[in-house]
């Protein structure tokens, strides 16, 4: 059975030109500031080094400098209150310093990713494009990094594609990690290629990386030549040094780390895994992986709608022996399995109701609901001292009372997940994009979470018109994805 088309490809996106002229060309819809005199958090998502996380946000439709479908990212910013619309940053390559020039179709947000890369305390956000022409290369795709600072992020850095001649849509994954366990943050990037790159961490603003490695992971370019799909970080043998998780179509391979470059562990699951997280969900020390597997082809016989796989760490790595399939069949979780679902295409990792053990939300972008077809919902499982359980799972859409919104087709709600505590209240929220909201204008929900689990009490909402994007026909798509979804 054929592989659907990355997801970015499967509509139309676009963006008004008369509004990104005015909002856009300098790269910031709202500056906000962070205290100057104060030394920033060091938490790997506050960008702006005031102490509380943020949100990181995709609108690859977006028109920038008049180019339509050339993309932006939003950041909202944490507060005491948590997220609101109105403290947000918009980027895109027309903005000051960051470095290229906005193109029709680049995609600019396609994928994201966070951490201290340059180790000055302000988180940095990294972002792929991998639809991006460079030169004559067709969809050679790009990288930038994009530098936090205490207003917030500030100019860009491009990451050079060391093999461009080898492969295509290099930043179609990424993932940010230790992987050298050098005690620096490193970054993995993947694209079509079997050729996964490491770039050293000691990054510095004018350079760059401090270095590059290069594995090549298990993939085969056979019927189904889309390289590295996705990747992911975690420590899951717990020896310092992050192991790098490669998902492909000829199954998802964990690599562990090192000093000299990554090394084969392991296979977990089969191929084409729809998204990978990363946390450790008992707390015994070892990171745990989790695989959702959204597209089920005909041989796959587990369930029909989707589901996700959690495979403990140990020791020695990954343990396979050791996992457990969560879906919509699963005694405790609100649903009923339904073909094509996609549950499992969206996951995040967060503590929700601070009990210290991560929870992890699940989102089913395609789920239908009463009429409305492809609405999507959002699932949210508990961790415990003995990993995930189905008991006591909580789902969320637009008809569950106080989430604002209505359930209508194609919105596209689950389409990325996020969990991070916004407001330093201890409990991460869940944040959700729904890149196909309004007629692919696209919009995000924010649910506090609390010790009983995320509440739908004080939910925020706001769409792309709220932080300055224009949505008159032109598909932005905000919301298509989230930083660590």
């Amino acid at each position: 059975m054929s592989r659907p088309q990355h997801k970015h490809s499967r509509r139309s996106v676009a963006l008004s030109a008369a509004v990104v002229a005015a909002a856009l060309a300098g790269g910031l819809l709202v500056t906000v500031p962070g205290s100057a005199s104060a030394a920033p958090s060091g938490l790997a998502d506050d960008f702006n080094g005031d102490g509380y996380r943020d949100l990181a946000t995709g609108a690859p439709g977006a028109v920038a400098g008049g180019k339509a479908k050339a993309g932006a990212v939003v950041v909202n910013y944490g507060s005491s209150s948590g997220i609101s619309a109105a403290r947000h940053k918009t980027t895109s390559e027309s903005s000051s310093g960051v470095p290229g020039v906005s193109e029709t179709s680049d995609r600019f947000g396609t994928e994201l990713a966070h951490g201290d890369l340059n180790n000055d305390g302000y988180g940095d956000l990294v972002v792929g494009t991998p639809l991006e022409n460079v030169g004559a290369d067709v969809d050679g795709g790009s990288v930038t990094v994009l530098w936090g600072s205490s207003s917030g992020l500030s100019g860009g850095t491009a990451i050079s594609d060391p093999n461009a001649s080898g492969h295509d849509r290099f930043g179609q994954s990424l993932a940010v990690g230790d992987f050298t366990g050098d005690g620096k943050t490193d970054l993995a990037v993947g694209s079509t290629g079997k050729d996964v790159w490491i770039f050293k961490g000691g990054f510095t603003k004018s350079r760059g990386a401090a270095g590059k490695l290069r594995f090549d992971a298990k993939i085969t370019s056979g019927a189904y030549p889309d390289g590295a799909v996705q990747l992911a970080a975690g420590d899951f043998d717990n020896d310092g040094a992050d192991d790098v998780v490669v998902g492909s179509a000829d199954g998802n391979f964990v690599y562990r780390g090192a000093s000299t470059g990554p090394t084969l562990q392991t296979e977990a699951g089969p191929g084409y895994a729809g998204a990978l997280t990363v946390a450790d969900f008992d707390r015994d020390g070892h990171d745990d992986l989790v695989v959702g597997t959204d597209f089920v082809d005909i041989m796959d016989q587990t369930t029909t709608g989707g589901y996700v796989t959690v495979f403990y760490g140990a020791a020695a790595g990954v343990d396979t022996a050791r996992s457990a399939v969560f879906s919509q069949d699963t005694a405790g979780v609100p649903g009923a399995d339904e073909p094509h679902d996609n549950f499992g295409g969206a996951l995040a990792a967060g503590d929700v109701d601070g009990d210290r053990y991560p929870d992890l939300a699940v989102g089913a972008n395609f789920e239908s609901l009463g009429s409305a077809d492809q609405t999507g919902s959002v699932w949210v499982l508990r961790g415990g001292a003995s990993g995930l359980t189905g008991t006591g799972a909580q789902s969320f859409n637009q008809g569950t009372s106080g989430v604002p919104g209505a359930n209508e087709s194609s919105d596209l709600f689950g389409e990325a997940v996020h969990l991070a505590d916004h407001d330093k209240d201890g409990h991460a929220d869940l944040s959700v994009g729904a890149g196909g909201e309004n007629s692919d204008d696209g919009a995000v929900w924010v649910l506090r979470g609390a010790g009983a689990g995320v509440t739908a009490t004080g939910a925020v909402n706001f769409g792309a018109s709220s932080v300055g994007i224009g949505t008159s026909g032109k598909d932005p798509m905000f919301g298509d994805a989230m930083s660590g979804s």
